[in-house]
């Protein structure tokens, strides 16, 4: 059986073929392989790999070609899994494929659906917030968009605390922010940070500034930010 870092690089090969990978932003723990390439290898950021490899399609959608993403995929070992929020989810033993998209209103239970890749994507809040700030980074030797680093860390200390139950996932997501956010200051890019937060609905930037008081390695931001 492939490892995962050899079926990650196969399924990016062959979204990079098929023409989807130039219309589509690599979100999740991936992204901190791809900002160590991005930051240099001497940042203090440490690659935080998991099963699941998701990808945004942003809002309006699109996309340019016509694929069949569980058939370019399954002869890799990839089955489909009809999730009962009628979502579709490609599982590996090494690997989770899934797609999603930006959240619209007052969001929707239903899956929304994408024709172009013959999938059905989820839709999840704050995920606009990464598709409307992106760079370009090396993931396993291949060319792939990504959030900037800012919009990646802001978005998880967004969507920490709805982790409500999920106290491990809660702390991973809180976990990766700090360790892209010190990425971020060691890099001398907190006016970037500043940027993407000032940039952000009203609302959302007092959610930003009362996570940052809560955690003690996080409050330095808060005197960065101006808070």
């Amino acid at each position: 059986m492939a490892s995962q870092r050899t079926l990650c690089q196969s399924v990016l090969e062959r979204l990079a073929h098929a023409g989807v990978l130039e219309d589509v932003v690599l979100i999740g723990s991936w992204c901190l392989e791809g900002y160590m390439s991005y930051f240099g290898r001497k940042t203090p950021l440490t690659a935080l790999r998991t099963r699941d490899i998701d990808f945004l399609v942003p809002r309006p959608t699109h996309l340019r070609n016509s694929v069949d993403v569980p058939a370019l995929l399954e002869d890799l070992g990839f089955v489909v899994d009809f999730h009962r929020g009628g979502y579709i989810r490609l599982l590996h033993p090494e690997l989770i494929v899934e797609f999603l998209v930006p959240e619209r209103g007052r969001g929707t239970d239903h899956p929304v659906r994408l024709p172009q890749l013959k999938v059905n994507a989820q839709a999840l809040r704050f995920l606009n917030l990464l598709a409307d700030s992106t760079i370009t980074a090396t993931l396993e030797g291949i060319q792939v968009r990504m959030p900037h680093p800012a919009a990646f860390a802001l978005q998880k200390l967004l969507i920490a605390p709805r982790r409500q139950g999920r106290p491990s996932k809660q702390a991973k997501d809180l976990d990766a922010a700090v360790a892209v956010l010190e990425a971020l200051r060691a890099h001398g890019e907190n006016e970037s940070v500043r940027e993407h937060v000032e940039s952000m609905p009203p609302r959302w930037r007092a959610r930003i500034r009362q996570i940052l008081g809560r955690r003690q390695e996080l409050r330095v931001w808060l005197e960065l930010l101006g808070g």
